[in-house]
This record gives C-alpha cells, sequence and structure tokens, in this order.
C-alpha cells in the first residue's frame, strides 16, 4: 500500500517515524512519502519537505511565510492528486492537515484520511470537530481521557492506542546511554548537579523563553550547571546569542533531563516527557502581552491547565509559570524550591507515577500501524 505521512514539528517526527517502521515492517513493500524530518526519512520515507520550512508560529510569522506555507500545501494535493495513497497520516499540525484532509474529500480521492495525535480540541478551537467528523475517517488517540471527548460528541471512529512517548522513552531506557551522558558532552570533571533547560522547538519559542530561563537560573550557576536542550533544525548559534557559554546539548534531551536535579520546560510535549523521565520540573510559556493574555485566557483555553502533565493528572502535579507569571522573581523562587524542597520534589515525582499508570504500556506504534493496516484492508473488505 502507498501511505502519505505529514509532520509539521520535531515532536510529530519522532512519532511519525516510529509510525512509520512499523507500517513497514507490517508492509514490507510499503511506498511512504512524508512531510516530516530527518527521522522521517531515516525509517523509510521519502521526503518531500522538511518541517524546518513548515513550523510557523504566530499570526506575525504565519503572514511572513504565507508564501512558502502556500508551495507547501499546493506539493502536498500534488502528491495527493497524482499518486493517490491509500492512507493520509496527519500528525498533530492542525491548521495544515485539517486543510488537506478537506482537500482529500473534496476531490473524492481514494485516500482513507487517518488522524494520528489528533488536535486539542479540549483545550481550545473545540469547533474543529466539525472538520474532523466530514473529512476525517479514523482517529488514533493518545491521551486517555480524549476517547470520551470525541465519543461524547457523536465521533465514533476514535480510539486510543496509548502515548507514543511511552515507546520513545522505553527504547532510550533500553539503549543504556544515559550513563555515559557527563563523558560523551565533557562534563565528566564537573560534578556539580544539572539545571537543564528547555525553550522549545520553535525560534520564536526560544528567543521569547531562553533570555528569562538563564536570567533566573543564573542564581544558582556557581553550585549546578546550567545546560540548554538544542531543538533538532536549530543552529547553536541561535542560543549562542542568547546564553553566552552555557553548553548547549542537541540530540541528547532524555539523557540530560535523566541527569538533571531539575528543569525548566516551556510548555509542550517536553513537559511530559520530563515526567515520563523522572526529572522534576517547572513549566513556563512566553506570550505576547503577557497582561491581556492571562485576562482573556479563560476565553480561549478551555482546559484549567496547560502543560499535558496537569491535564492529564486533572491537578497541579507541576507549577505553572505562563504568561503574566512568567517572571524573573517567580521562576528563580520556583527552581529554588525544586534544589531545596525534597518533600516537594517527591510529590511531584508521586505525580509523575500516576501519570505513567494511566498511559499504559509501550507498544503504541505498533498498535497505530496495526488500527492504521486492518482498518484498511476491512474497508477494502478483505482480512489480512
Amino acid at each position: 500500500m502507498k501511505y502519505f505521512v505529514i509532520s509539521g514539528e520535531a515532536s510529530g517526527d519522532l512519532h511519525a517515524s516510529n509510525l512509520i517502521r512499523e507500517l513497514r515492517h507490517l508492509d514490507p513493500s510499503a511506498k511512504v512519502w512524508a512531510m516530516g524530518g530527518d527521522l522521517c526519512q531515516q525509517a523509510g520515507a521519502q521526503l518531500i519537505r522538511h518541517y524546518r520550512d513548515m513550523a510557523f508560529m504566530g499570526i506575525i510569522n504565519v503572514v511572513k511565510n504565507w508564501g512558502k506555507i502556500s508551495d507547501n500545501f499546493r506539493a502536498a494535493c500534488e502528491l495527493l492528486s497524482v499518486e493517490q495513497p491509500d492512507v493520509l497520516v496527519l500528525v498533530d499540525y492542525p491548521s495544515f492537515n485539517l486543510k488537506l484532509a478537506q482537500y482529500s474529500k473534496q476531490h473524492n480521492l481514494p485516500t482513507k484520511v487517518v488522524y494520528y495525535i489528533s488536535p486539542k480540541l479540549w483545550a481550545w478551537k473545540s469547533y474543529r470537530i466539525r472538520s474532523m467528523k466530514r473529512y476525517v475517517d479514523q482517529v488514533l488517540l493518545i491521551l486517555p481521557f480524549e476517547e470520551e471527548y470525541y465519543g461524547s460528541r457523536g465521533y465514533c471512529s476514535a480510539q486510543y492506542v496509548g502515548n507514543p512517548l511511552v515507546d520513545a522513552i522505553d527504547q532510550w531506557r533500553l539503549s543504556g546511554v544515559s550513563a555515559t551522558f557527563r563523558q560523551r558532552h565533557g562534563l565528566e570533571h564537573d560534578r556539580r548537579p544539572i539545571i537543564a533547560l528547555l525553550p522549545g522547538s520553535r525560534t520564536q519559542e526560544i528567543k521569547g523563553c531562553l533570555p528569562r530561563m538563564i536570567s533566573a537560573c543564573s542564581r544558582f550557576a556557581v553550585e549546578n550547571r546550567l545546560v540548554i536542550a538544542g531543538a533538532p533544525g536549530q543552529p547553536k548559534e541561535l542560543y549562542d546569542s542568547i546564553a553566552g557559554h552555557c553548553p548547549v546539548i542537541f540530540n541528547d534531551t532524555y539523557s540530560l533531563l535523566d541527569n538533571s536535579v531539575a528543569a525548566v520546560v516551556n510548555s509542550g510535549t517536553a513537559t511530559l516527557e520530563t515526567a515520563l523521565i523522572g526529572c522534576p520540573q517547572t513549566v513556563v510559556y512566553n506570550i505576547a502581552m503577557p497582561h491581556l493574555a492571562s485576562l482573556i485566557k479563560p476565553y480561549v483555553i478551555k482546559t484549567r491547565y496547560v502543560s499535558l502533565v496537569n491535564i492529564i493528572a486533572g491537578r497541579e502535579v507541576v507549577k505553572e509559570l505562563v504568561a503574566a507569571d512568567f517572571k524573573t522573581a517567580t521562576l528563580m523562587a520556583e527552581v529554588s524550591r525544586l534544589l531545596t524542597d525534597v518533600s516537594y520534589t517527591q510529590a511531584i515525582k508521586d505525580g509523575y507515577q500516576e501519570i505513567g499508570a494511566m498511559l499504559g504500556e509501550a507498544g503504541v506504534s505498533k498498535r497505530a500501524a496495526l488500527a492504521i493496516v486492518d482498518g484498511v484492508w476491512t474497508d477494502n473488505g478483505a482480512t489480512r
């Protein structure tokens, strides 16, 4: 069969690549195209666009790059129309992906549309459920509460397959690379505890978060080592222009977190990764015009929390410093507590254990691939 997989950013590239591997294992003759990253390509997909040219965040950035976004969309539509893959697999990235699903259905293409890592409708833009019902044939969910959310809104073709981060972290643990982290990065002679800084993957996120992270944590830099997690596709010069001589480590974030006593993490997938690895964290999120954003937040975001950790737990497991609360002084106080309050960090780790139990066992990518392949065979009136 033929598959077209679309992921618009780094975290999606990881999960898409694991899914592609499982699809090719189940279907050895599979032909796979992707709009994604290096990992999708390494998994055996023919890459037609890299996510570096797709991940644009915020109105101003979207407007500035509208020509590139339009070109990406035309390229995706052309592949769908010419190759007519059996399955279109959409990985997050809803603004782009839902329009492509619409294109496929409105042009009566013989392609089954599957959404893997669906839009966070329970948090914002819940009106997108209408597009999901019209244009998406099957939804594979990665958060345990999403199945009830979709079911209560009349969407019956949605099933929870588990969270792919469980797979990714399980594979990393089996590799054993964490034990040599300090040696591999020239830190073996510096025995100071490490504070990990994860400022996000997009350029504007890094520029918005990292200066305050550095400013708040510099107070602890004598007795602790600050280390930045570099995002795939971002130049080291970007971090150096903000953080100076603070070390930046690429492609080893899990081992960094595993060797850290505390982390400051920009809200996103990384907050859940940090929890599953077990590193106590504070979650931050920078927003333009923060005071105004704090006022309108209840009308835009439908959840009480912004981090996946707290949303899944249904309570505050980790402290969130968002918009107007994301200040150097408040972050400094929270990091100090992570470094000194043992009962506080133990409570965080206990919360992590609860979340891990809720997410379930590894094998998520395999279950998702089976659901996709079996679904196509069933639709075609065949059995495997």
